[in-house]
């Protein structure tokens, strides 16, 4: 069952590495809104500053958002889904995987680019933690929750919008502890409760979504 569980993820990646272009795009959209703001608001230290951890966030979560889509619909397309229905390993297994590779393939690059956006948004030194953090604990979480969405719109007709309606709420609560927790760092407060909130709604949607998904991917493929 192990086994089977890493080749699922090493297919997906092996996919996004050879169609590239979602990865990308996700990447090129999160510099691109980001990069705007200096331009929208002036170039005022104290104002970038001051909005620098919302836009992230902000950026971050419509990037993820741009990818969710595909996260099932091309194995529906080419008939992918009904054989890895039919694996010997649990249905919420074969979600967990293909979320684990779509935040490898999205949520991780996000991650890692924020801090250089942080220099281009004027963000405080000591917010620079904080930010990676929490950006590891809240973009597999924004994952996980797009694999409910996904799974819920698979084969719908401009599912896209849809995917957007329903997730979209579900994705405040990271995006508030998230923020919060750079402000405070940024300000020289504790971020503690504020890692530990992302931390359950992680290890939360861990155990909830792939059974969510898995179940709403029954009624599709039914």
């Amino acid at each position: 069952m192990t086994h089977t569980f890493l080749m699922l993820i090493r297919r997906d990646l092996l996919l996004a590495h050879r169609q590239g272009g979602a990865s990308l795009l996700a990447i090129a959209f999160f510099v691109l809104v980001v990069s705007l703001f200096p331009l929208g608001v002036g170039p005022a230290p104290e104002m970038l500053e001051r909005i620098a951890a919302g836009t992230i966030w902000v950026a971050a979560l419509l990037s993820v958002l741009l990818s969710l889509d595909r996260m099932f619909q091309a194995d529906l397309e080419d008939g992918s889904l009904d054989q890895l229905a039919l694996l010997p390993i649990p249905l919420s297994l074969v979600v967990l995987a293909k979320a684990i590779a779509h935040w490898l393939t999205t949520g991780l690059p996000l991650t890692l680019t924020a801090p250089l956006l942080g220099l281009l948004m004027q963000l405080s030194p000591d917010a620079y933690g904080a930010l990676l953090i929490g950006m590891l604990l809240g973009t597999p979480t924004l994952s996980l929750i797009g694999a409910i969405g996904a799974a819920l719109t698979v084969g719908v007709r401009r599912g896209g919008v849809l995917l957007t309606l329903i997730v979209t709420p579900l994705y405040i609560p990271v995006l508030i502890f998230g923020v919060s927790a750079v402000e405070a760092a940024a300000q020289g407060f504790s971020t503690t409760a504020h890692v530990l909130f992302l931390s359950a709604m992680l290890s939360g949607t861990i155990v909830i979504a792939p059974i969510a998904a898995a179940w709403s991917l029954k009624l599709a493929l039914d």
